[in-house]
């Protein structure tokens, strides 16, 4: 199969791409298209076998959920049972926008889309193609990230194709992803709203909204074996570059001093060395190649370069990653959140 990727500088003007894409997606195909958080990989979520397709094209465990796609607030009620009094708050205040919430689902959302479970995820995407899309199809899009399952998700056209050409028929190059990160998902089916996977909704605009909120116990740990989860990003490694991932956690000054430690060991190993720093610290770094995420003081900047920063590691073909630990107040929960996934829960205390 062959990949096209299909630029849209105008929404207007380019419309007929978009009518492309809507057409492969109702003949069951698979396509690859932007939002404000990464690039998605999206199907008819009413029908699945088309589902069933994004699996096999990310090579996904089939015990992890997909997220349902809406462009429209009234698109939610034919797939859901129930719609709790707080949800609608929800919407009015985050839609469009990086919020997912979870609702009990309705007979028309196939099992295949939820894993099973009798819960669906469903969010309203900030971004004019992917509005537009969900639009000219009529239907619901389910999406993951278009990335191979374990990857770094993509926050241009360019890391799309890197994972997942040959495998899609089509990716809609939208520009770069203005949040960078995952949305947040919220489970609403609880006593409690929980925060199962953090993202540009953080966890202190929720409870400006709706007072109590929780986070699930899992947004830093691993899932215990035998738990079945509601959200993806939850249960396996995720986020991972090809190099080993290693977090230090504590003071400032500690973080670095033991970074530089580590850097020299593995440099007098052989290995290639890339480190993960901030704005605040990149210059007492002595070996190995520095990318800077942002200052530690914008979080929501630090999250927007995630993604591009470990993409950039994989380009330099370094062999480990030595990360500092940030703050998880507002999105630095959502960064850490990604990067302990993406090191394997590998934290050195300091």
């Amino acid at each position: 199969m062959k990949t096209r990727v299909l630029k849209i500088n105008d929404l207007q003007r380019d419309v007929n791409i978009i009518e492309q894409a809507s057409e492969l997606i109702r003949a069951g195909q698979v396509v690859a298209f932007p939002t404000e958080t990464v690039y998605g990989l999206g199907a008819n979520a009413l029908d699945p076998r088309a589902v069933e397709k994004i699996f096999k094209a990310k090579g996904r465990p089939g015990d992890n959920p997909l997220i349902v796609h809406v462009s429209k607030t009234r698109d939610v009620d034919r797939l859901i049972s129930e719609l709790p009094p707080k949800a609608r708050v929800l919407m009015e205040a985050f839609w469009p926008g990086p919020l997912t919430i979870i609702f009990k689902k309705s007979p028309i959302v196939p099992d295949k889309v939820t894993a099973g479970l009798n819960t669906v995820a469903i969010r309203m995407p900030n971004h004019p193609v992917a509005l537009k899309l969900i639009d000219c199809c009529g239907f619901p899009i389910a999406a993951p990230s278009a990335n191979r399952s374990g990857h770094i998700s993509p926050t241009t056209a360019q890391h799309v194709l890197e994972d997942m050409e040959g495998r899609i028929p089509l990716i809609l190059d939208g520009g770069k992803c203005s949040v960078g990160l995952e949305s947040t998902v919220l489970d609403l089916t609880a006593q409690i709203p929980v925060i199962l996977r953090p993202g540009g909704v953080t966890l202190e605009m929720l409870q400006e909204v709706l007072g109590e909120v929780r986070v699930d116990i899992n947004v830093l740990k691993p899932v215990s074996d035998g738990r079945k989860v509601k959200s993806p990003g939850m249960k396996y490694t995720h986020y991972a570059p090809r190099a080993q991932v290693l977090i230090v956690r504590g003071k400032l000054d500690g973080i670095v001093e033991r970074i530089n430690e580590l850097a020299e060991e593995y440099a007098a190993q052989g290995m290639k060395v890339g480190i993960l720093a901030t704005r605040e610290t990149r210059e007492r770094y002595g070996i190995g190649e520095v990318l800077v995420l942002g200052g530690r003081t914008q979080p929501a900047v630090m999250a927007s370069n995630l993604f591009s920063a470990l993409r950039e590691f994989d380009d330099r073909a370094v062999d480990i990653v030595l990360a500092e630990w940030v703050d998880t107040s507002n999105e630095g929960l959502a960064i850490m959140n990604r990067m302990v996934r993406a090191a394997g829960f590998n934290v050195i205390d300091v």
